[in-house]
């Protein structure tokens, strides 16, 4: 079986499984994949990151964990960083607005945002699909934690400050001068988020209560810092990956007639299977770190306490011990061995996995569905391709779309 190359159209691509329906190609950002971390201990086997992540011996050491531990500014640790009986607890009082359930009851809210936007969209005739999924990722993930009463707009430009400085490990020491520079725009952003977006939404659930995060936190008597620290690790962290997700995946179907075709006339459970199967290729947090609290065995080989461990979640999620033949085909029927998740680990796995997997689907397919239904809308310009340090994933610009009354007010 043949089929064409995603990244050359002209190209034909022999290396897909006999037995898969589809075959379009592998990742289209697999050439954005950062570099590892000197001195980090790699694992590539999906195994080894299984038992990695689900151990009780390592902590989170990603995403800033270490440094905002070290700085003992909060008596309480959010929930992305927290470990142990801690952590289980954090979880299990806000499982509630990640079920299924609760998905459900956020549709209509969800499926008013998209027509919002595809109606602008079909009206100016030309777009680019990220600017458009930020929007949709901004306004649902502020739905949630309850970032609604913002006293200027511009929440989205304000949430991206957070993710466009480098890896916050990784920056110029606070004593020098690019360091300290940067420690000032650090906090004029963290500042204008939170009196613009945080404080607002606080004072207004401390007189009335909602079902949304921040009321909940609130119950919880933690103080403004605390709910904070929340909102940037919930808020950011749902808002920016689901934004990538949503620009790939409509990359992938905008670039294949066929398999866009075969989504939108499948079944809601055949529609999901496309988009897990594009998350395996394109997992948005491409490396997750964790630190070893004691000697570990890993793949069968010693980790001493205190190492780094690296994990490359685009190798873990191709390792043919889970994925099969061809695991760098993109092949939504794929076959995978039991209690193995669709995405495989491209939403995490163990007790940090990430709690919002659910809404991201739905959110995705809800937009996709309505955005790739006009048959005259096209792919106009493919994004570009970078590797955003912070995340640990790539970052896609300026996908642009364009329908025929587009296209032809640009020839006049």
């Amino acid at each position: 079986m043949t089929s064409p190359d995603p990244v050359n159209p002209e190209a034909t691509n022999t290396d897909v499984t006999p037995t898969c329906p589809f075959g379009f190609g592998g990742s289209l950002t697999r050439h954005a994949a950062g570099a590892p971390t000197p001195g980090a201990r790699p694992v590539t086997s999906f195994q080894g990151a299984r038992d990695v992540l689900r151990s009780e011996d390592v902590r989170q050491a990603g995403f800033g964990a270490e440094l905002l531990q070290e700085s003992g500014l909060l008596s309480r640790q959010p929930v992305l960083y927290a470990e142990g009986e801690e952590h289980h607890a954090m979880r299990r009082d806000t499982a509630r607005y990640f079920t299924p359930a609760t998905v459900a009851s956020y549709h209509p809210m969800i499926a008013a945002l998209c027509d919002d936007l595809i109606a602008t969209l079909l009206r100016q005739g030309r777009g680019n699909v990220d600017d458009l999924s930020l929007t949709l990722a901004v306004q649902v993930a502020a739905q949630v934690v309850g970032l609604t009463d913002s006293l200027l707009p511009g929440l989205e430009r304000r949430v991206m400050t957070f993710v466009e400085g480098g890896d916050p490990q990784q920056r110029p020491a606070p004593d020098g001068l690019a360091g300290r520079a940067r420690q000032i725009l650090d906090q004029r952003h963290l500042l204008a988020f939170y009196l613009l977006d945080v404080k607002p939404a606080i004072m207004v659930r401390r007189r009335q209560r909602r079902d949304d995060l921040i009321s909940h936190l609130i119950d919880r008597e933690y103080s403004d810092l605390e709910i904070l620290t929340e909102c940037l690790t919930y808020g950011t962290a749902g808002m920016v990956t689901t934004r990538e997700f949503i620009t790939v995946a409509a990359w992938h179907l905008l670039r294949s007639p066929d398999l866009r075709g075969e989504y939108l006339h499948g079944t809601e459970a055949e529609r999901h299977a496309t988009l897990h199967e594009i998350l395996r290729l394109e997992p948005v947090v491409s490396r997750l770190y964790r630190r070893a609290r004691t000697d570990l065995t890993v793949d069968g080989q010693p980790v001493l306490a205190g190492t780094l461990i690296e994990l490359d979640l685009r190798s873990v999620n191709v390792d043919p011990a889970v994925a099969g033949e061809n695991p760098g085909a993109l092949c939504p029927a794929r076959p995978l061995p039991r209690g193995v998740q669709a995405p495989v680990m491209a939403f995490g796995d163990g007790h940090h996995r990430c709690p919002g997997a659910f809404l991201a689907i739905r959110e995705t397919d809800t937009f996709l569905r309505r955005l790739l239904i006009w048959q005259d809308l096209h792919l106009e310009a493919e994004p570009t391709v970078t590797f955003n340090e912070v995340v640990k994933g790539y970052e896609l610009r300026g996908l642009r779309v364009s329908t025929r009354q587009g296209r032809r007010h640009a020839g006049r």
